[in-house]
């Protein structure tokens, strides 16, 4: 039995669940994740700026994130 005809490369799949839009999370509006709090925080560090608020959700903290990458050429 041939495994291709059942498990393609994953190459053959470009559209990709990983990039939805932060704005489209069915879990956007939970609070962010420690994860994303500390990484955020290491950012401001970086950028030199102050640290957001602690009650943002996950995708205002995935957007400013992006931003702040985008930012300090990351």
């Amino acid at each position: 039995m041939n495994d291709s005809l059942h498990n393609p490369p994953l190459d053959e799949h470009p559209a990709s669940n990983a990039e939805k839009d932060p704005e489209n999370w069915v879990s956007g509006d939970d609070p962010m994740t420690g994860a994303q709090a500390s990484y955020l925080t290491t950012l401001c560090e970086q950028a030199k700026i102050d640290p957001p608020s602690a009650d943002l959700s996950k995708a205002e903290a995935s957007i400013q994130i992006d931003e702040l990458k985008q930012k300090l050429g990351l």
